[in-house]
């Protein structure tokens, strides 16, 4: 294996994890700054106010997006275990 190589894997590795990661993260950021505008107008400032909808829309988006990033995850592991006879040399 060539340090090439070894860079190109982690790369695509990074990549296939934030691209799993981001509609999550995206939708959470999302009903966080809802949530904390909410706050703001309104002066409530309730701790448990924040957690509760970025759960739920998470919970939705996870439902949502599973198919998606089972795909993706699965490809890049079907990419990695077919090419482990090119990784050996």
């Amino acid at each position: 294996m060539t340090p090439e190589f070894v860079v190109g894997f982690g790369q695509e590795a990074i990549k296939v994890a934030i691209l799993v990661s981001a509609p999550l993260l995206g939708l959470g950021l999302i009903v966080g700054l809802a949530v904390s505008i909410f706050q703001a107008v309104t002066q409530i400032q309730e701790m448990t106010l924040t957690f509760v909808p970025k759960i739920l829309i998470v919970l939705l988006g996870l439902l949502f997006f599973s198919n998606w990033m089972l795909e993706q995850m699965i490809s890049f592991a079907h990419t990695c275990i077919t090419q482990i006879p090119i990784y050996i040399r």
